[in-house]
Formats: structure tokens, C-alpha cells, sequence
């Protein structure tokens, strides 16, 4: 038995996957290209006024918001005029922003089935070509409001909007972060997506550290990884975690999503005031999680403000 574990490690090492988790942790020696080894990301930016009060209480505390997950609700709730305020309000505070688009599984006719026991352990695919066209529109209708960051979680799309980008249909700088609702949580799923055109991807909530630290070994981009999470992916607070997460990940996005569940915190009847005042809580556990990470690390260095990748905002 151990010798055919041992032929099949080889075999992935082969190509380029830890034939085992990296219990040794080593230390990453991948960075940002501004030499940071760390970022932080907030979710759940559901309208303009969530956003404004995110750059307000970042301010306030001192905290460089470098990426924000917008629209978690889907952005087929906002009207076109704000997602451009959106869009222009970014661009100022050099803020990347991640669209949610509108059409998912849970939209469409079978929206049943998902919500079914047996429905859920299919993941979170779109059904069919037409509920694909639908969210290639919707991704199109935020391009022209000016953004270039989407989260996708279907690796078919993945693959025809990867191929729009390389064939000039949409611009150059777009990036696509893949959804934890993918369920990647291995080497060899991070590489597969990495393959497809994904540029940074949020893994399983729960991956350990050596599965984190496969994972680093085995591709390039960054990775999101949840320093708290809803309670309904387990609810987990890892603030001591982050010196250790963001030396064996980096480069990393430090994601603060806390709340009770996604499908409750984030419909669009929730009111923008009380996502306001969630804001204010978020970015607050965030600047936490900082304060452990500049005194328990101080050497792991956390990107200047401004510094994001290539989905700056691009509005006209």
C-alpha cells in the first residue's frame, strides 16, 4: 500500500502538486508585486452607501482597504447610475473592487433543487447556456459602468470569458476571482482553475495551514482566505492564525465576512442602513486582525493603499 501512495505522490509531484500537505510549513517566497506579502479584503460592499461607509471607518482606523467583494446580493439589484457612482468612488480611494453578478443558480426555475439537501452537494454551477448568457450580459452591464473585477464560481464560465479576455471582447486588465463556492480546497483545484484563467481564488474556509501551504507551492496567484467567515460556513475567527496564514500563503487577502448566513445578511430587502452599520463592525474586526499581524509579524509586510493589482477600476 505504501509503495503505490509513493508512485502516486511522485505522479503529482510530476506535475507540479505537493504529493503531500506541506506539514513543514514553509515560508512562502512569493509576494505582491509591491513586495507585500499581505491585503486585506472586505465582502459584502452592497451599495454605494455601504462603501462610503467602509472608506470612512478605514480612514478612521487607520486600515488600507485594498480590495472590496461588492454585490454579494447580485448587482442585477442596482441600477446603472450607482454602479457607476460605485465604480467613480473606488477609482478615487484606489480601491479594487470584486462584482457579484446578478444570475446564479439560485435564481433561475430549479432554483428549488439548489436549496434541496441533494441540490447543494451539486455546487453552485449555472444551469444550462441560456442562465450563462444571462450573467455574461450582467458582467458586460458592470464592464460598462467601469468595473473589471468578477467573482465567477463555475468553471465554464470561467473558461468562455477567459477566452473573451484573450480575444480583446472585453478589456485586458478584467480579472476573475474565483468563488469559494467553487469548494477548492487542494493543490490540484487551485491549478485547474489557475489553468482556466482564474487570477486569484478564495479556497474552502476551513483549509489547515499545510493545505494552505500546498496549495501556495503549486501556483502564482494570490489566494483570499477567510479570517472570519458567516456562521453558516462555520463561523470561524482565525486572528491568531493570520501571522502564520499570510507566511506560508502570501501573497494573500486577508477576507473579513462576518454575519449569520450569506442567503440572509445579503438579500436586497435588507436595508442599506443596516449594512452601513454592519460596515462599520467589519472593517473594525479587520483592524483587529491587523494590530496581531503588525505585532506578532512585524516583518511580513502589508501592501500600501492604492497598491492593487490590475482591476483598478476603469470608469468613464
Amino acid at each position: 500500500m505504501n509503495n503505490i501512495l509513493e508512485r502516486i505522490q511522485n505522479f503529482m509531484e510530476q506535475q507540479g502538486i505537493p504529493g503531500r500537505d506541506l506539514y513543514d510549513l514553509p515560508t512562502s517566497n512569493k509576494v505582491f508585486p509591491d513586495g507585500g506579502h499581505y491585503r486585506i479584503e472586505i465582502a459584502g460592499v452592497e451599495r454605494l452607501s455601504t462603501m462610503q461607509a467602509m472608506i470612512e471607518e478605514g480612514k478612521r482606523r487607520d486600515l488600507p482597504i485594498h480590495r472590496a467583494i461588492a454585490t454579494v446580493g447580485g448587482s442585477t439589484y442596482l441600477d446603472f447610475e450607482e454602479l457607476k457612482d460605485m465604480a467613480h468612488l473606488a477609482n478615487e480611494e484606489n480601491i479594487e473592487v470584486i462584482v457579484t453578478v446578478g444570475p446564479r443558480k439560485a435564481w433561475d426555475p430549479g432554483a428549488k433543487e439548489a436549496a434541496s439537501h441533494e441540490g447543494l452537494m451539486q455546487g453552485f454551477r449555472l444551469r444550462g447556456s441560456d442562465n450563462i448568457s444571462y450573467w455574461i450580459a450582467d458582467m458586460f452591464r458592470n464592464i460598462e459602468a467601469g468595473f473589471r473585477g468578477f467573482l465567477v464560481y463555475d468553471e465554464g464560465i470561467l473558461l468562455i470569458i477567459s477566452k473573451m479576455r484573450a480575444e480583446g471582447l472585453i478589456p485586458q486588465e478584467t480579472i476573475f476571482k474565483f468563488s469559494v463556492f467553487g469548494g477548492y480546497c487542494s493543490a490540484a483545484g487551485a491549478k485547474v482553475v489557475e489553468s482556466l484563467g482564474a487570477n486569484t481564488l478564495n479556497p474552502s474556509s476551513d483549509v489547515s495551514l499545510p493545505i494552505l501551504a500546498s496549495i501556495r507551492k503549486a501556483v502564482d496567484m494570490p489566494l483570499d482566505i477567510y479570517m472570519i467567515v458567516v456562521d453558516s460556513f462555520g463561523g470561524m475567527f482565525r486572528a491568531y492564525e493570520a501571522p502564520e496564514i499570510a507566511r506560508v500563503a502570501s501573497p494573500c487577502y486577508l477576507k473579513f465576512e462576518p454575519g449569520s448566513s450569506e442567503s440572509e445578511i445579503y438579500k436586497p430587502w435588507v436595508s442599506e442602513d443596516w449594512h452601513r452599520h454592519f460596515m462599520i463592525q467589519k472593517v473594525k474586526i479587520a483592524s483587529i486582525v491587523k494590530e496581531i499581524m503588525e505585532k506578532q509579524a512585524p516583518l511580513l509586510k502589508l501592501s500600501e493603499k492604492g497598491s492593487s493589482g490590475p482591476a483598478m477600476l476603469k470608469p468613464d
